[in-house]
């Protein structure tokens, strides 16, 4: 299974305009050879450069195999909870002077759906996941304040 998007390649920074300091817009994403009997996807993006620890930044599941993908600044079919306490996206916003942060966007196929209610944490999410992924793709984006 792949995971790519068309604004920044894997490994590369991620443009203004999806952080903090554009218009906060999710990247578009696609994702490609999702294992057969996978009825689901859900996402996961976070930073594990944050000065307190790891910071999430999205969560969200529902996800259809077959849409592959999700345009720039659509919102998922559920959304979780981030750390800055909103559902949804929140783009990239290192500390000023802080260095290069890494984004990752973990995308996991799921054998069935998730009966999870929207605004779900991160804990929440991570436990469900445990039981049900056969297959997480990978794409890291680096920003810098």
């Amino acid at each position: 299974m792949e995971l790519a998007s068309s604004a920044f390649a894997d490994g590369q920074s991620i443009p203004r305009r999806h952080s903090c300091e554009g218009e906060d817009l999710s990247p578009p994403l696609s994702w490609t050879g999702v294992p057969d009997g996978a009825s689901s996807l859900a996402l996961i993006l976070d930073d594990p450069d944050a000065p307190g620890g790891t910071f999430t930044h999205w969560l969200a599941w529902r996800l259809e195999p077959a849409a592959g993908g999700l345009g720039e600044g659509e919102a998922a079919p559920v959304e979780g909870r981030n750390d800055f306490g909103a559902t949804g996206y929140r783009g990239p916003c290192p500390p000023p002077g802080h260095g290069p942060h890494r984004y990752f966007f973990r995308l996991h196929a799921l054998e069935d759906a998730l009966e999870l209610e929207p605004g779900a944490g991160r804990a929440e999410l991570e436990q469900a996941l445990a039981r049900r992924s056969v297959a997480v793709a990978e794409l890291m984006g680096t920003y810098e304040r």
